[in-house]
């Protein structure tokens, strides 16, 4: 397959990815900024927190001032001149879908052009009058249509493979970001008392359900969530689709079915990051200080991305 249409395949699957994490986060921080802020603020502290793990609030700054809800909420949604927006993802994702039309199905083209006329659509409408969890719930909807779609109808090949590698790349940073980013807000002494109050409990659901995940945790765990439980669940368990774990086991399978010797590197990196997960337990993520373990392996993900880039995707 040719560099540039490997690249237009993973750049599509991980930017349609991307917009669903995107819609994910804002979905949980908008919901945790209108619960009662216990004296720790209005609620713009806990709507920020996207633009803060995105690295996009310097820009927003720049643009648009101090913080306000109104003008976060579009910045981080429908904003065209915004390029870390869901908007500009979605429009990336069409983009690219149409460099490599030949090359997917009739279905997951549909669905995606679809998905780009609709989100114009809600654009001129405004986000104020379409509803901010409307639309989150619209941007995961249409991303879960396209991954059926596409794990329905494509032929497993090397075009398959750099779309599952695009979006597991992707799944994994942001599963890596959001755990660390929950985590600092909730400060690092919270093993004991702080861990039994209100706002731990709430941050915990939260990032469970920001990740789909508060259904595994109910069924594997009993009680509350807490610290040691929720990384683990997330880090660790290789049945919960957003973990790390299944995602870099997803990423290992997909390197070592490619073809060829230019990806040895890259599958190397794969398969060494796998059987880490594979035989760590979560004494010793927690042993090392789970922020510094976090990001020690956001590193890892983006290093592995940078090589999964000069091996496969540069064009010569």
């Amino acid at each position: 397959m040719l560099s540039r249409t490997a690249s237009d395949l993973y750049w599509m699957s991980r930017y349609l990815e991307r917009a669903e994490n995107l819609a994910r986060m804002l979905d949980v921080s908008y919901s945790l900024s209108l619960m009662p802020q216990d004296g720790r603020g209005d609620g713009l502290d806990e709507l920020a927190m996207p633009l803060l793990i995105t690295g996009t609030l310097d820009a927003y700054l720049e643009c648009h001032g101090p913080l306000h809800a109104e003008r976060m909420l579009h910045f981080f949604a429908l904003d065209a001149s915004n390029p870390a927006s869901i908007y500009c993802c979605l429009q990336a994702a069409r983009a690219n879908a149409h460099a490599v039309r030949g090359r997917i199905t009739a279905d997951m083209w549909e669905n995606i052009n679809a998905t780009w006329l609709e989100v114009r659509g809600i654009a001129e409408q405004g986000l104020g009058r379409y509803g901010i969890s409307r639309f989150c719930e619209w941007v995961k909807e249409r991303s879960h249509l396209f991954r059926g779609a596409t794990f329905g109808t494509i032929m497993r090949g090397e075009a398959y493979r750099f779309i599952r590698l695009g979006t597991f790349i992707e799944r994994a940073d942001n599963t890596l970001r959001l755990l660390d980013a929950r985590y600092e807000m909730l400060g690092e002494e919270i093993d004991e008392l702080e861990e039994r109050t209100a706002r731990s409990y709430y941050q915990w659901n939260a990032l469970l359900r920001a990740l789909s995940s508060s259904e595994a945790f109910a069924e594997i765990y009993r009680g509350s969530p807490r610290t040691r439980k929720v990384a683990e669940l997330l880090l660790l368990r290789p049945e919960v689709p957003r973990s790390l774990r299944a995602c870099m086991e997803e990423l290992n399978l997909m390197l070592a079915g490619l073809p060829g010797d230019n990806g040895r590197s890259a599958q190397r990196l794969a398969a060494e990051l796998d059987a880490r997960l594979r035989y760590t337990g979560i004494d010793e993520v927690l042993g090392e200080g789970l922020h510094a373990w976090l990001t020690d392996f956001i590193l890892l993900v983006r290093q592995l991305g940078n090589t999964i880039h000069t091996s496969y995707l540069e064009v010569a």
